[in-house]
């Protein structure tokens, strides 16, 4: 990590009634990771005692705040967002969980907005529990790109091994189809491109674009789309400086290993893209908001409530998703730095572009 600066990662705790704050405990109970930043949790240090007493065996060393001017290194720091009595029930879907995960995340984001906070992990929200009168929004994304005015964000999944982007995210199958343009097409790859440099320290991102249809529409026998649509948004990216490549069919693309030859694939839709990358990733997923001019993370899994409560929640894809946005802090504060020299800049692209980097579609 940069010795520039230990960052401080907000941590909103998801639905009260799932598995977030137990991700979080048992993630924070190994001390090791406060040497890479300073964590604040949004919550209620009465939400946190309730959930510790059911993990007996968690070690967690703890400070509680009124204000994130009083964190401290070394410790989890928990910042009362609420003070009164909230009724937990693990593994019930009710509003009450709901609602007090929404409060935590409004917390979260405000200090992001602040800046008092130098990154974001949320844990899991249902997109049931967490509708109400004051936060009508399908997810943590659309919300994050509303409150931080992004004219486009991007859902992408990272791991060890591969990188998948999603061009719709939570639509209906009967729905994909028609919010594929390529305008659209072109903006995805564009801003993965720059998130691909800025988040990750690629130089010269190698991008696979996926089909629609089965067999990526067989010159336009199963579907026209890849003709019409997708082809021409990817001959008109790589006029943009950019290593794009496909429409590839989807199935025979994972099942061939062609992901591990591109820095990140760009799916059509939801299912396409997070099927694969669950099978497949190595290591523990991590879900990242790109586009956004602030870091946002969070575990690839939901609130589990099935399990919530039981002490059988596993946080190794929690701990990876902190460690991806510490990780994405010191990449950004190096290509900041970066920018900063021009002479380092054009030195830096002189040696990019003096690589032959061709790839066999």
């Amino acid at each position: 990590m940069s010795a520039q600066k230990r960052p401080v990662v907000g941590i909103s705790v998801g639905d009260l009634n799932g598995i977030g704050i137990e991700l979080i405990i048992k993630t924070f109970t190994d001390s090791r990771i406060m040497d890479f930043c300073t964590p604040v949790v949004f919550a209620s240090n009465k939400a946190i005692n309730f959930y510790r007493k059911l993990m007996p065996e968690a070690n967690l060393n703890t400070n509680v705040i009124k204000d994130i001017s009083k964190t401290t290194p070394k410790q989890l720091n928990i910042l009362n967002v609420w003070e009164e009595e909230v009724e937990i029930k693990p593994g019930e879907m009710d509003n009450t969980g709901g609602k007090y995960g929404v409060i935590s995340l409004q917390a979260a984001v405000q200090a992001l907005k602040d800046k008092t906070i130098d990154a974001l992990v949320t844990a899991p929200l249902h997109k049931y529990t967490m509708q109400g009168s004051e936060f009508n929004f399908t997810g943590h994304t659309p919300y994050l790109k509303q409150t931080f005015n992004a004219d486009e964000v991007l859902m992408l999944m990272t791991a060890e091994n591969m990188k998948v982007a999603l061009l719709t995210e939570h639509l209906a199958i009967g729905d994909v189809a028609k919010n594929i343009t390529k305008e659209q097409i072109i903006k995805k790859i564009n801003l993965l491109k720059a998130s691909l440099k800025k988040d990750f320290g690629i130089d010269r991102p190698r991008i696979a674009i996926l089909g629609l249809n089965p067999h990526a529409g067989d010159e336009g026998l199963v579907g026209r789309e890849e003709k019409d649509i997708i082809r021409p948004a990817v001959l008109e990216a790589k006029k943009n400086d950019c290593i794009v490549m496909g429409p590839y069919p989807a199935d025979a693309f994972f099942a061939r290993g062609s992901h591990e030859k591109f820095d990140a694939v760009l799916a059509m839709y939801h299912d396409q893209g997070l099927i694969p990358f669950k099978s497949l990733a190595v290591g523990e997923g991590t879900n990242f908001t790109a586009g956004l001019p602030v870091i946002r993370t969070s575990p690839d899994h939901g609130t589990a409530f099935d399990i919530a409560g039981k002490n059988k929640a596993d946080e190794s894809s929690f701990r990876s998703a902190v460690f991806a946005a510490i990780d994405i802090f010191d990449t950004r504060m190096g290509y900041a730095e970066l920018r900063k020299n021009p002479l380092r800049k054009i030195s830096a692209h002189v040696v990019a572009n003096a690589v032959d980097e061709k790839i066999e579609e």
